[in-house]
């Protein structure tokens, strides 16, 4: 019989850590007597980020005794108190590899069902001081589990836990954990979790998405596509940057020109997926070489790429692509890359963009069109007037090929002319898109200044469309994802202090910044830490990827081996360190 050990509660906190700090309540302590355990946590608890912890589905968080014996063996501790690892309940059996997903317990008077393992969190880390615990807590298949409380009652130390229901699956916490976390997935496995009711809403989405991946891709690759008796494309990927030329370049708008590029032996291009962009490595100034990242505006030829770039004002980058570069010269180009891309569905789909945001979504548009896909399609886009509108004529071309589009434009500065009825002045509005009949159930893909990509993403999120499909592009740093900790003022991306590193050039490419690797960091995600470069994480030690950037140019070695490998052409920036120069899409 399993018994409760332990009932550990702790408010959530301010900790100095590593020059920040973090709001957390994973300092908890025992206490004494009964508790009443609510629907949210036990009284006295709480949680400081509740994005990734606490909640209903997240309300208790159990430990074992025999982990605990464990790690002291492991780490070689003997100051291993009870609620240290973060946990609420600290339990007298209830293993990991034994507790199923969906089993349900009687403690005291309260009722309570297992929902999902614990978050990979580098909280347990700092709490311990172990900064790897994340990545140990999954590698040793001892993570422990949270509670939905089912039905509320007070619980103490020596309670008797009584299983009442087994989860339907069998499906262990352990086998959990490993099947998100772990390599060499079962498929089997996966199938079952997605067949537990009772495991959180975030995790079956995960799953949903790794079950997907598992698929195999139609080919050759997009629906509408036929197979072609001519030279195989070549893999898309080649390594770091190669060498392009410009074949022409073309002025789209005064302020817009499209920069056609060709290989240099006349060999074929990898096919880029309609969406994804171009690095380009170039030499401006006396500086290092800046590093830019450009979309894709067409469906790409067999040997030619077309970016279009706007001249920014005082833009160096812009500028120097607008008045010095000329047909026949040669560029340093990294191949297409980038996760904004159309996705392979049925749905109705809704493109919408502003200004030179057009460019990804002119490239799904050219795709949709040479395939005459029979999706109901809109096309909402926002320019200043006329003048200014760029890839007009080639746009109202594209869907005219098109079985079902929609076209709406809107000029902020010029009414529309007679015998105009899809253009308006003004913006995008709640009621305008509500008249365009966009329905609910529509993928939206959205590119434009981040004001413009937030309001429309919240106009189509009031309109029905599920948050899950709005995607948004955005060149400029990421937002940040750093959880608990206390936000600053933004400061802009800068070389980091302290004397100048001596080792390889590192290029935040997102963020326009190269410094010299100094080993006064432990990572790459500390460097950009200490450039202030917006960056994202959660454990900090290979286990969550959340931290997974792709990799333009270069080679790095891992200070952890992450526990499972990130995709090709992406790092884990979190424990890795630059063997050779890098550039990151960051």
């Amino acid at each position: 019989m399993a018994t409760l050990l332990s009932v550990n509660v702790g408010m959530p906190q301010d900790v100095s850590w590593q020059g920040r700090t973090v709001h957390t309540g994973a300092w908890k302590a025992p206490v004494e007597g009964p508790r009443m355990v609510r629907r949210l946590n036990v009284d006295g608890d709480g949680q400081g980020d509740l994005a990734g912890h606490g909640g209903e589905i997240r309300a208790v968080l159990v430990y074992q005794l025999q982990s605990y014996q464990y790690w002291q063996k492991q780490l070689g501790r003997d100051d291993l108190s009870f609620g240290i690892f973060g946990e609420n309940f600290t339990v007298d059996g209830l293993p990991d590899s034994e507790v199923c997903i969906g089993d349900r317990y009687r403690i005291g008077e309260a009722e309570f069902e297992v929902t999902q393992p614990r978050v990979t969190c580098y909280r347990v880390g700092m709490r311990l001081g172990e900064p790897t615990m994340a990545s140990l807590l999954v590698a040793h298949h001892r993570p422990g589990f949270y509670l939905r409380v089912i039905a509320e009652g007070h619980v103490q130390a020596g309670d008797e836990i009584t299983l009442i229901r087994k989860g339907p699956e069998g499906l262990s916490v352990a086998d959990t954990d490993a099947l998100l976390y772990l390599p060499n997935r079962d498929p089997a496995k996966l199938r079952k979790a997605l067949n537990i009711p009772a495991l959180s809403p975030g995790w079956q989405q995960s799953f949903r998405e790794l079950a997907a991946a598992q698929q195999p891709r139609q080919e050759p690759g997009w629906p509408g596509e036929r197979a072609t008796t001519q030279q195989p494309r070549e893999e898309p990927g080649w390594p770091g940057f190669r060498s392009m030329r410009v074949a022409r370049i073309v002025p789209e708008t005064p302020t817009i020109s499209s920069i056609y590029l060709e290989s240099t032996d006349d060999a074929l291009l990898p096919e880029a997926r309609p969406g994804q962009y171009l690095s380009l490595r170039l030499p401006v100034g006396d500086a290092a070489p800046a590093v830019r990242s450009y979309s894709l505006s067409s469906a790409p030829t067999a040997r030619t790429y077309r970016i279009s770039v706007k001249h920014e004002p005082h833009g160096k980058v812009s500028g120097y692509l607008h008045a010095a570069l000329h047909a026949g010269d040669l560029v340093d180009i990294a191949s297409p890359r980038g996760t904004f891309v159309l996705q392979d569905t049925t749905r109705p789909i809704v493109l919408v963009s502003a200004g030179i945001g057009v460019t990804p979504v002119l490239a799904m548009l050219h795709r949709l069109a040479a395939t005459r896909d029979p999706r109901p399609v809109w096309w909402i886009h926002t320019a200043h007037d006329r003048a200014h509108h760029a890839f007009k004529d080639e746009s109202h071309a594209l869907l005219a090929q098109l079985p079902d589009a929609h076209e709406h434009i809107y000029y902020t500065a010029e009414a529309p002319r007679p015998g105009e009825p899809h253009i308006s002045q003004g913006r995008p509005t709640a009621p305008s898109l509500k008249a365009l009949g966009i329905p609910a159930d529509a993928d939206a893909y959205i590119c434009g200044p981040p004001a413009f990509m937030d309001d429309l993403g919240g106009l189509l999120r009031g309109h029905g469309l599920r948050p899950e499909r709005i995607r948004t592009e955005q060149f400029s740093a990421l937002p940040a994802i750093n959880p608990g900790i206390t936000p600053t003022t933004a400061v802009r991306p800068h070389q980091p202090p302290g004397p100048t590193g001596t080792g390889p050039l590192i290029t935040f490419a997102r963020s326009g910044i190269a410094t010299p690797w100094s080993p006064a960091h432990a990572s790459l995600l500390e460097l950009a830490e200490a450039c202030d470069i917006p960056t994202r994480w959660s454990c900090r030690t290979g286990v969550c990827h959340t931290c997974t950037t792709h990799l333009v140019a270069g080679e790095v070695t891992y200070t952890t081996p992450p526990l499972e490998p990130p995709e090709s052409g992406t790092i884990l920036v979190c424990c890795s360190q630059p063997t050779t120069e890098v550039v990151l899409d960051l």
